[in-house]
């Protein structure tokens, strides 16, 4: 913390203009021996906080580029530091070159995610709110982004900030009445506090319960498309995508591996995995890639069947729809461009899954497969008004803990336990949620997650 940072923020690629910015207590310093205005007017210590200036940046007497300066003066700034971005010419080696003069002139080359481990450190972020700006740039939809930027605003944070607000005055009331009986009773206190128990643990429960649409939300729907050999899978699949991804040919057994791509509908990411056809096979390579189809449909959050409506059902469609039972599916009538052999009525009462008529070939039905999918996943709409959603592995882990630790306060109260043995598990309990926020946090554990994040950020 001591040391000034400096790294490029934008992509290592031609660009319009790349911003290399420098934050630490000799932020200033540094920038001031490698700038010069075009006037030569006042010197960069000297400006306003949060003003930009035009002119250059030297090394020495050679001239490296025109550029921009963007001055931040703590403490408002993203990491609570003097801050300073260099706005220059977006060529790989001009920001390089750019780079190399700051780090010449003193500043230090910033590790992964060091400015926003700095920004939580100073306080400007709690660890919730860190983890949300990875999620930001990362997110893949729309869903995604609302989701994130709730959580960076400190959706996540006021949720469990509340809870364990309500916790620590019962710890305190706990502990005071332990420490001056005299003046502090606890008749009848059990009662009044597994009220509270129970009223924080059902918040706890609400939290958790957005943990899987959450997931989705931030990694995508797992989903799995299934069908015999033939049946339209990578057909569906190219048309899905937009582009020939996948190889379709007349020939039974051409896919034989797995193929992923993911796609956006209606603001909702699908992890789309075409698999082999499902069949009995003499061939060692398609026998191995229909067993890994089988394997990942066991783990997958949607299956997409795929039937040929064109050719009768046989003994690999059975197998198929075995597979289905307990998974959420969806049925795709395919080849509606010919003519049917298959009831589709008949095929609704075998799967007990919804079946929608598609034509792969013709380019029709997808529209009601989106719809489809958004209803069975999000009962149709996300509004992010009110709704707090959990993406974070993490948070979900501490938020398990914390739960199981305000079971135990309840039974302690049912069994008649002393007073302290309540006040263990509330402790535990707001630890718990304290990790979600850093407050119960080791250094190890911060340095693990910032190293996830990418250079410059």
């Amino acid at each position: 913390m001591e040391t000034t940072i400096a790294a490029i923020s934008t992509a290592m690629s031609a660009s319009g203009i790349g911003i290399v910015r420098i934050s630490g207590p000799e932020a200033l310093e540094v920038v001031s021996h490698i700038y010069r205005s075009k006037g030569g007017k006042k010197k960069i210590k000297e400006v306003n906080t949060h003003t930009i200036h035009y002119g250059y940046i030297y090394d020495k007497d050679e001239l490296i580029d025109e550029v921009l300066v963007m001055v931040m003066k703590a403490p408002r700034t993203f990491t609570g530091e003097d801050t300073v971005e260099i706005d220059c010419h977006g060529g790989v080696y001009a920001m390089k070159r750019v780079l190399e003069t700051v780090i010449k002139n003193g500043a230090k080359i910033a590790a992964p995610g060091e400015f926003t481990k700095r920004a939580f450190l100073n306080g400007r972020l709690d660890l919730s709110q860190a983890e949300a700006v990875m999620d930001v740039i990362q997110a893949k939809n729309e869903y995604a982004l609302k989701s994130s930027m709730d959580q960076l605003r400190g959706s996540v944070h006021r949720a469990i900030k509340e809870i364990r607000s309500n916790l620590i005055y019962h710890i305190a009331y706990i502990e005071s009445a332990l420490d001056d009986p005299e003046h502090i009773s606890l008749d009848g206190y059990p009662q009044e506090l597994l009220k509270i128990v129970d009223k924080e643990q059902e918040e706890i429960e609400n939290l958790l319960k957005t943990a899987s649409d959450g997931k989705m939300i931030q990694e995508g729907i797992q989903t799995v498309i299934l069908g015999k050999p033939n049946a339209g899978k990578s057909s569906l699949l190219n048309l899905l995508v937009g582009e020939n991804r996948a190889i379709v040919t007349d020939i039974a057994g051409t896919t034989r591996d797995i193929l992923e791509e993911y796609i956006t509908l209606h603001g909702i990411t699908l992890k789309m995995v075409d698999t082999a056809g499902i069949r009995d096979t003499d061939d060692i390579v398609e026998k191995i890639g229909v067993g890994r189809a089988k394997e990942i449909a066991r783990d997958a959050d949607l299956i997409l069947y795929v039937v040929d409506s064109s050719t009768p059902l046989d003994e690999n469609d059975e197998q198929i729809i075995s597979m289905l039972e307990g998974k959420k599916a969806i049925v795709l009538y395919n080849k509606t461009d010919l003519s049917p052999v298959v009831d589709i009525e008949s095929l609704k009462t075998r799967t007990g899954h919804p079946v929608i008529p598609i034509s792969a070939k013709e380019e029709t039905g997808i529209r009601e497969l989106e719809e489809k999918i958004k209803t069975m996943f999000f009962s149709g709409s996300l509004t992010f008004n009110d709704e707090v959603y959990i993406t974070n592995a993490r948070h979900k882990e501490a938020l398990e803990e914390a739960a199981a630790s305000l079971k135990l306060v309840r039974q302690s109260i049912e069994l008649g336990m002393p007073e302290d043995f309540f006040s263990i598990d509330l402790m535990n309990a707001y630890e718990c949620l304290g990790k979600i926020l850093g407050e119960s946090v080791g250094e190890d554990l911060v340095n693990e997650i910032f190293s996830k994040f990418c250079m410059g950020k």
